[in-house]
């Protein structure tokens, strides 16, 4: 069973705290009007407008790659994006978001049908993992700040930067390659029409964490912006010894006064110590907006620009247990229960700037994203490895991740020559320095002189260990394309395209022991920054060990370099049909190298070099069985590239779910045939249906698969022979006026929207089947088991929205209802035991938008509660009647409120 933390144990660690122009693609440039300036408070249309009316100027902003001023297919003129877009698309515009109250673009997407998100804001589109989705930014590629992956975290990115979300689940060649289960462009809001600025704020807290326990350390004083004061900086002795090209161990290098000296520079009680905080505070935030339009001659020139922080509070008390046995049987292995307290901060701003003159369009927009966890962890626990004793482990983390991108577009219209041409920069980071852990054991044993207290003995001797690692994290991203499309007549339009693309990655990760011999009974007793306290190093010639020298992979430099090429045209055959055809040419250069930082040579069998060149089809055809009614059906070939950290034996810490992750350098593309049949149907500019059935066939899907050593769970990546996917989706949204009721509810109308997805997937795996992990070949069967579904894919997704709302002022009422079924996150650490599964089930929110008037200024007031089903987070393995859970946690509900003005 697990043990709670008693308050009397964690006092030894604790002191209190005192108080381009894309086939008709989808439409928008920066001059398509929008439903509501941006960043303005929006108010909903009166109404429901004519057919004429809406075909006028209600597109939501949208920058795709070959993305221009047509939303319509050739030879068709009607107002919904969704319904005149070639491809199957989903457009979240700005009233959409708002509508959902999410705070950022990941939480927006996780409504949008068949998208579920999975941890750090990455989105799974029909089950597929976040490998076979693609994030893009105005139609550029984006760097990733995480470790373990190349795709951007959605959750980075504020609704407040965002007009527009699409999401295309078919193919069309104007994309990269890189598109198994769908792509998702964001477009940053433009210069508006009309001068405004907007100033917004908010609190929110949540039952489980506001006003309750948590644990904090003190850092340093400017840790409430997210911005590190210093206190984290490396110190000198250190970072000489980082660049001396010579592991941190006692011999030639380092005499062992060198390395008492190395730590006594690192002596830092500020991130040392954990706290004790009786009641945690409130989350705060704050956003300002403002844009402008003004003519100079001929030339409109706009400026929009926007600021925002928000600061979070979340305490997770989580149990965590792993098995050895294959029937879960017996007393687990491990069982800790683990409180953490995350502190999230939260900086962004943007600044765009457009220039207008005649049909062309000059963008360039600037993106700052910065993300901060200040993270504190305290776990108590049980290890079989050591019956009968208890372990109390203290953790101690900063993370910032930042994004910074710079993109310069122009929309050039020629009548019926359109040319279209980007280039962007994109740089992303993750530094974590003074990551510590401290371990303390106590045994229980009545003949221990210490046997009733906890000790840390700092001797590799299972009595307690402390460490020390700092991590950082460099990617650059450079990408460019043109587009030129041609309308050779109103019914048949052609054109080509090239894309370039480089990443370039460099990462590093540094882990140190400190080690001693035989230290004093009473000494193994002190507190964290007691332990390790100048005195105490110097005393007892405490000294350090570099762990992360023994395996070659302490750093490590990645790249991605593509150049691409397409074709496609959109032809009208006959009047009711349209066809979408391309195909585009791509080649890929990625290579994954380990670092020789201490000139070993002994690196060469980390790397990887992968170069691959790929034909990739692509077809949709649309028939118009009536005006709103409407048949497509898709096919085409994509590819899936295994992310830079799966390719490096680099063993990194996950601190979400306290677990090891390892790459293999074996892995190689997956390559996807896709095909999909849709019927949609659109009585009214606001109301539609659609019903659809996909498949997916993939070659050399990357699976994830964990192991247990020492009572440590490591997961990893090989590729499976074959797998299958296939699926069913189905959407409906319908207003309804009430103006039938009564005359006092003349203005409102419902909304009842909802969205549900089916999808089934299974691996192919026989006998004969082989997989390399580590350059071994080795039977698949001993990975992956045959019929089992992929990892990340749900059976069944469900959103519900049922909102009330004016139609002539803003007055927004809505219930959001979410269910993902259980999904696979890992392959068993042991032969025999089932899968390891996370169950997110139910959640429902309410959302509450009122616009008001505050001493003559249009305002907007925001109440929002989240989870009110209280829906806990499980992962865990199940066997008959027995559960080992690798992570369980209560969520709570979260309330929150705020204020928006508009000048």
């Amino acid at each position: 069973m697990s043990k709670r933390l008693p308050l009397a144990t964690v006092l030894l660690l604790s002191t209190s705290l005192a108080a381009p122009h894309a086939w008709a693609q989808v439409g928008g440039t920066s001059n398509t009007p929008t439903t509501a300036a941006p960043g303005a408070v929006p108010s909903t249309a009166s109404g429901n407008p004519t057919q004429d009316e809406a075909e006028t100027d209600q597109s939501p902003q949208v920058s795709v790659p070959g993305g221009g001023d047509d939303i319509v297919v050739v030879g068709r003129a009607r107002a919904n994006v969704t319904q005149t877009a070639p491809q199957v698309v989903s457009v979240l515009s700005s009233e959409d978001i708002a509508r959902t109250g999410e705070g950022d673009i990941a939480g927006a997407l996780q409504r949008v049908t068949g998208l579920s998100v999975v941890g750090s804001g990455f989105v799974y589109v029909r089950g597929l993992g976040d490998r076979y989705s693609l994030a893009l930014l105005n139609g550029s590629p984006l760097p990733s700040p995480e470790p373990l992956k190349r795709v951007v975290p959605l959750d980075l990115f504020p609704t407040d930067v965002i007009a527009s979300s699409l999401v295309q689940k078919s193919y069309s060649a104007n994309f990269p390659g890189e598109f198994g289960g769908g792509v998702i462009n964001l477009t940053t809001k433009t210069a508006p029409s009309e001068s405004f600025l907007s100033v917004s704020g908010g609190i929110s807290g949540d039952s489980y964490t506001t006003g309750n326990l948590g644990y904090v350390y003190y850092g340093g004083r400017s840790d409430w912006t997210g911005f590190d004061d210093g206190t984290r900086r490396t110190p000198g002795p250190l970072n000489d010894a980082f660049n001396s090209g010579n592991p941190i161990l006692e011999g030639a290098d380092f005499s062992r006064a060198d390395l008492v000296a190395i730590g006594g520079s690192l002596v830092n009680a500020r991130t040392s110590v954990l706290q004790r905080v009786n009641q945690m505070p409130m989350n705060f935030s704050g956003n300002i907006t403002g844009g402008t339009s003004v003519d100079v001659g001929d030339v409109r020139l706009g400026v929009i620009a926007t600021a925002g922080i928000g600061n979070t509070w979340r305490t997770r008390s989580t149990l965590q247990q792993l098995s050895l046995n294959a029937d879960l049987s017996g007393i687990p292995q491990t069982d800790t229960t683990r409180v953490i307290t995350d502190n999230r901060v939260v900086v962004n701003g943007l600044l765009g700037l457009n220039a207008e003159f005649g049909e062309h369009v000059v963008r360039w927009t600037n993106l700052y994203i910065r993300d901060t966890v200040k993270q504190a962890r305290l776990g108590l626990g049980t290890d079989e490895n050591r019956v009968g004793a208890d372990i109390l482990q203290q953790d101690t983390g900063w993370y910032e991740r930042q994004l910074i991108n710079t993109q310069l577009v122009g929309e050039f219209d020629f009548g019926d020559l359109d040319v279209d041409a980007r280039g962007s920069y994109a740089n992303s980071q993750r530094e974590a320095p003074y990551e510590r852990t401290f371990r303390y054991v106590r045994t229980n044993v009545a003949g221990d002189p210490t046997g009733d207290r906890f000790v840390n003995d700092l001797g590799g001797s299972k009595q307690g260990e402390a460490s020390i690692a700092f991590s950082d994290l460099n990617e650059d991203l450079w990408s460019g394309g043109a587009d030129i499309t041609y309308k050779l007549d109103p019914k048949l339009r052609l054109g080509v395209g090239y894309a370039y693309q480089d990443n370039q990655r460099t990462s590093v990760r540094r882990e140190l022991l400190f080690r001693a011999n035989n230290l004093p009974l009473a000494v193994q007793q002190l507190r964290p920054d007691f332990l390790l306290a100048d005195q105490t190093l110097q005393a007892y010639s405490i000294v350090l060990l570099e762990t992360s020298a023994q395996d070659g992979t302490a750093a490590f430099d990645a790249g991605l370099t593509v150049h691409a090429g397409y074709g496609q045209a959109v032809w009208q055959p006959i009047d009711p049909l349209n066809v979408t055809i391309g195909v585009r040419y791509e080649t890929a250069k990625q290579s994954v190298a380990a670092v020789d930082l201490f000139g070993t040579g002994n690196v060469g069998q980390f790397n990887t070099r992968l170069n691959n060149d790929y034909w990739l089809p692509s077809v949709t055809a649309t028939y118009e069985i009536q005006p709103q009614m409407q048949l497509r059906v898709s096919g085409s070939k994509t590819i899936a590239r295994p992310q830079f950290r799966e390719l490096i034996r680099q063993v990194y810490i996950d601190t979400d779910t306290n677990r090891l992750f390892q790459g293999n350098p074996s892995l190689v593309d997956s390559q996807l045939w896709n095909a999909e049949a849709r019927f949609e149907y659109y009585p009214s500019r606001d109301d539609r249906f659609s019903a659809s059935a996909f498949f997916k066939k993939i070659d050399k899907p990357i699976e994830t698969f964990s192991s247990i050593q020492s009572s440590e769970l490591t997961t990893s990546f090989a590729t499976a022979p074959e797998a299958r996917l296939w699926g069913v989706e189905a959407e409906a949204q319908k207003y309804v006026s009430l103006d039938f009721v009564s005359d006092a509810l003349a203005s409102r109308r419902l909304l009842l929207l909802g969205n549900y997805t089916f999808t089934q997937s299974k691996l192919r795996v026989d006998a004969s089947d082989q997989t390399l992990v580590n350059g071994v070949a080795q039977a698949a069967t001993d990975f992956f088991r045959n019929g089992a579904p992929l990892t990340g894919q749900s059976d069944h997704l469900v959103n519900v929205q049922l909102g009330l709302e004016d139609k002539e002022t803003l007055s927004q009422q809505t219930l959001l209802l979410s269910y993902a079924s259980k999904r696979v996150t890992t392959r068993a650490g042991v032969p025999g035991q089932p899968d390891i599964y996370e169950h997110p089930g139910f959640r429902l929110d309410f959302v509450a938008r009122e616009g008001i008037r505050i001493a003559g200024v249009d305002s907007e007031v925001k109440f929002e509660v989240r989870n009110l089903t209280q829906q806990k987070y499980r992962e865990y393995q199940e066997a008959g009647d027995r559960k080992i859970y690798y992570n369980r946690y209560d969520v709570g509900t979260s309330v929150s409120l705020g204020l928006g003005v508009k000048f």
